[in-house]
């Protein structure tokens, strides 16, 4: 890596902690018992999220941004079937720009970005520039640069600012993590994790809003939902493009960024032959996407190192056909977690060489969150999930208080993905992890989801 690009960025950020901007400052949701929210893109994941927003007392929704008609229109309807005032609008028009006039309105508390990835570090930027609180989806930029210029921007603004990161609130996730703690594995040794989730049918489509996943092979213009833009990351880009949903858990756990920190990286990727074969398969070789070049490896396995020793693999493994599953493994000196097959191994408490089966060690451990909240998350999104997502970000506004997945989580779990296009495109070179800490993650200490508060 460029070490004057890194020292360049290093000075800013440390000008920024140097005049005090980690404190944190009084923004309008201070003292409000009812946070005025705004969303920005309203498509599929956004309107998951609104539906926690919707269903809370202590927040009203007082504006929605889309260029989509279609996909506005449902949030709109959705406000309405929960018996909400209607959110004001932006994006009517079709304008791209629409969301900044949103964001100068001044009456807003909080914003959530559900938006195309390209798009987020943008908004995220225009957000805290005007002293509005983030909750970003997945991931926070596209190139690393982007990353820098969020990290810098919530740095000298100190606008709140939380990655809206919901593996992190799996019930077993959670309860890993209590075991974590309680030295039930022992001294962590090697972590695993990854997206392995078939999306064929998320990326085509035949474009009819009625048939958001699967129906055709269309992307791009002609394709509808997550097929407009997602599918041509997948055309241009090789690299762990989705890396929260493993490595978010797994930073946790070995405490990334409060205490530790990654060190080295690096990526190899398969060849690229699953998209192609999906479109053969459901349009014929003579449709013009079957003429398409797909960039992105079918598998890339991506191995990181940390200051403490531990190794953690990521996979990311979208494009051919597979059950879903994030592949967890957190193993330790004592025994170790694996999600794939609900079982876990610990010495002196299992039998000798077998699995156990985790229920019963799920539920010994069962984080105080889930034991407090499990019943107001049935029904969320993604098993309860999504529920805790929004609830974390809403009460960390109400108090005034520390995002659980904060400014250098959200930049360190997310800048995996350029960092990994890189070492593949150097021939699976690897690479200098920078620290968007700039050192402070010697000091900081573990924060994700303690006390009843989140």
């Amino acid at each position: 890596m460029d070490k004057q690009f890194n020292r360049r960025n290093f000075l800013t950020a440390g000008a920024a902690l140097a005049g005090g901007l980690m404190l944190p400052r009084a923004f309008a949701a201070a003292g409000r018992e009812r946070l005025r929210i705004g969303m920005i893109g309203t498509g599929m994941r956004g309107q998951v999220l609104l539906k926690e927003l919707l269903r809370r007392d202590d927040v009203e929704v007082v504006a929605l941004c889309d260029i989509d008609p279609v996909m506005l229109g449902r949030a709109l309807a959705q406000a309405e079937k929960a018996g909400k005032p209607r959110p004001r609008t932006f994006g009517d028009d079709r304008d791209p720009q629409a969301y900044k006039r949103m964001l100068d309105s001044k009456a807003l508390d909080g914003v959530i970005i559900a938006t195309p990835w390209e798009w987020h570090a943008p908004m995220a930027i225009a957000a805290m520039q005007a002293k509005v609180p983030v909750g970003c989806e997945v991931v926070a930029g596209i190139t690393l640069q982007d990353h820098w210029d969020v990290l810098n921007t919530q740095l000298k603004t100190n606008t709140p600012y939380m990655l809206l990161e919901n593996v992190c609130f799996r019930r077993d996730v959670m309860s890993v993590l209590q075991m974590v703690r309680a030295g039930v594995f022992g001294e962590l040794v090697h972590l695993q994790g990854g997206y392995q989730h078939d999306l064929r049918a998320v990326k085509f489509n035949s474009g009819d809003p009625a048939k958001p996943y699967g129906g055709g092979v269309e992307f791009g213009a002609k394709g509808f939902s997550e097929a407009h833009w997602r599918t041509e990351h997948s055309v241009k880009r090789n690299g762990e493009l989705y890396p929260s949903h493993g490595i978010g858990p797994c930073a946790m756990y070995t405490n990334i960024n409060r205490g530790n920190r990654f060190t080295r990286i690096n990526s190899f990727a398969t060849k690229a032959r699953g998209l192609h074969d999906y479109v053969v398969k459901q349009g014929g070789r003579d449709h013009p996407n079957a003429q398409v070049k797909f960039s992105l490896g079918d598998i890339v396995t991506t191995t990181l190192s940390t200051e403490n020793g531990e190794t953690i693999l990521l996979q990311h493994d979208t494009s051919l056909p597979r059950p879903y599953s994030l592949g967890f493994r957190v193993q330790g000196t004592n025994g170790l977690w694996m999600d794939v097959n609900h079982s876990i191994h610990v010495e002196g408490q299992t039998k000798p060489h077998q699995w156990d089966d985790f229920q019963a060690w799920q539920d010994k451990y069962e984080h105080p969150l889930w034991r407090k909240y499990g019943e107001q998350a049935a029904g969320a999104g993604h098993g309860g999930m999504d529920f805790f997502v929004i609830h974390a970000f809403v009460e960390a506004l109400k108090a005034q208080a520390p995002m659980p997945i904060d400014i250098y989580d959200a930049v360190t779990w997310s800048a995996i993905t350029p960092l990994s296009e890189q070492s593949v495109a150097q021939n699976f070179a690897t690479l200098d992890f920078p620290d968007f800490t700039n050192g402070q993650w010697c000091n900081r200490k573990p924060i994700f989801a303690f006390g009843d508060r989140y």
